[in-house]
């Protein structure tokens, strides 16, 4: 039995395409490609996603892939000097900074290697002279020589906000030049160095980070290097950090003039203890936690440290460097800049229920 349609035509409405409808009231178009143009994938970008896709573009030229070459007889096993050294590989990231070379990275990724390997996003090679790393803030500049180098724009982290966005760049687990994105979650965060040192002034994010990330640029939406990726805390998610870039613009100046960045010490070990609240109160005293010194570093007999030489005794209570308050080791760290080497600078403390100031003079930290 043949089946028969009605249809009816309705009006066109002016720019839209007729429509026939059916005795069962379904609407029909003969040509469904026909009802509208597709737009192009530039029309369906957003803001947010034009602003990562051109920040990454600007900087992806700059970021560099680093393959290292340890000997663990330079690490774990200088304790068996009998045992053959044996090499490990090891990878991670960087970028340059300057049309001649200088390659920003973490101090992580280059400390004590044999044999740094530096890949460019166009494929070259080259290997790369380490010219100075810091432990204390995990930054490091190392060096190659190559013609036609894209350096990265350096930012300022004075003009970070919380919850800009922001994006990270690097070599995770060796996938080259993965791009993450995300915002800024905090600012002046403090991360304990391997060094042992706070690092002040860090900034945390989003942006995913893994093994591999360390040393890349994280980069606002212009495409400016804000920060260089440093850690990630394990098992969290979405918590990562990365050292300031104005941090790191004063770190890699003194690398690349001396070789390293200069601090001073005063030869203790120490630990943040309270001070007991009578003293407090009745020397009226700015702290109520100070610095117990514990023991004095140098020679098994003390001989070489500036404390000791000042007078300082096992069980006196740092309280005050050269005018500032002292409420713990951390104080003190950033109390000890080189301004202070070979300097006489009073210390006050407290010994017994005496309430002292002696003079130290500082001496440049000496690492290895």
């Amino acid at each position: 039995m043949k089946r028969y349609t009605q249809t009816t035509q309705i009006a066109q409405i002016p720019g839209e395409r007729r429509w026939e409808t059916g005795a069962e009231g379904q609407g029909h178009n003969p040509n469904p490609a026909e009802q509208t143009n597709s737009p192009s994938d530039d029309g369906l970008l957003d803001a947010y996603s034009r602003a990562v896709i051109d920040a990454a573009e600007k900087v992806s030229p700059s970021v560099v892939y680093i393959q290292v070459t340890s000997n663990l007889r330079n690490r774990a096993e200088r304790r068996q000097p009998g045992r053959s050294p044996r090499e490990i590989m090891g990878s991670g990231s960087g970028f340059v900074f300057t049309p001649d070379g200088f390659i920003l990275t973490n101090s992580h990724v280059v400390h004590e290697a044999t044999k740094i390997d530096v890949a460019l996003m166009d494929g070259r090679r080259f290997q790369a002279e380490l010219i100075g790393d810091d432990e204390d803030t995990d930054l490091a500049v190392i060096r190659i020589t190559a013609p036609n180098l894209v350096p990265a724009q350096l930012g300022d982290s004075q003009s970070i906000r919380v919850g800009q966005l922001v994006i990270a760049i690097g070599n995770p687990y060796g996938f080259q030049y993965s791009v993450t994105a995300g915002v800024v979650s905090a600012l002046g965060r403090s991360l304990r160095a391997q060094s042992g040192r706070l690092m002040d002034g860090v900034i945390q994010t989003d942006a995913a980070l893994n093994p591999g990330n360390s040393g890349g640029p994280l980069v606002n939406s212009r495409g400016d290097v804000i920060g260089v990726n440093t850690a990630m805390i394990l098992p969290a998610q979405g918590i990562c950090f990365a050292t300031s870039i104005d941090t790191a613009k004063f770190v890699a100046a003194r690398l690349i003039r001396d070789g390293k960045v200069s601090r001073s010490y005063i030869g203790i070990a120490g630990q943040n203890v309270p001070i007991p609240r009578r003293i407090v109160r009745f020397y009226q005293l700015k702290v109520e936690t100070g610095v117990l010194l514990v023991s004095f570093e140098g020679s098994t007999n003390g001989d070489e440290s500036p404390a000791k030489k000042s007078g300082l005794l096992a069980g006196d209570l740092i309280i005050d460097f050269d005018g500032q308050p002292v409420r713990g080791i951390d104080d003190l760290h950033k109390l000890l800049t080189d301004e202070r080497i070979g300097k006489k600078t009073p210390v006050t403390l407290i010994r017994g229920t005496q309430k002292l100031t002696l003079e130290v003079v500082p001496r440049e930290t000496r690492r290895g």
